[in-house]
């Protein structure tokens, strides 16, 4: 079943991350627990990359290729996928608005929750409208 999925870009981590992820058009989680997390992407999941203080910044959909490299001098700690469809959004999609359209409240300071594939839909078509 596909899913949709948030990322936060670790700006409160790692001010590098949010501009790699971008640049290289994927999606990542850096060190244990937070890095498995890439693992369980599937293929054609939607995914949305969430920036703190700004709201959803890119979008893309999941390849289903799980790719692991070193991460700040240290083996293996990044895990990321890359995405189809990237797409960087004009404006950030902020969070009270990602509110008004998926229905509910967001918690967005972990590194991934997940939406409904509707929510997902909705947001996509939002952006598609709005912020593209």
């Amino acid at each position: 079943m596909l899913k949709t999925r948030v990322f936060n870009t670790n700006q409160t981590y790692n001010k590098d991350s949010e501009l790699d992820m971008i640049k290289n058009e994927k999606c990542a989680a850096y060190y244990a627990p937070w890095k498995y997390m890439i693992n369980r992407i599937g293929a054609n999941d939607i995914i949305f990359l969430y920036s703190n203080g700004k709201g959803i910044i890119a979008r893309g959909i999941a390849t289903g290729i799980t790719k692991i490299t070193d991460h700040e001098g240290n083996p293996a700690e990044e895990h990321y996928m890359n995405l189809k469809e990237f797409q960087v959004l004009g404006d950030p999609l902020p969070k009270n608005e990602i509110t008004r359209i998926v229905g509910h409240d967001i918690f967005c300071a972990q590194t991934k929750f997940l939406l409904s594939y509707k929510n997902g839909n909705d947001l996509w078509e939002e952006i598609t409208k709005k912020y593209i």
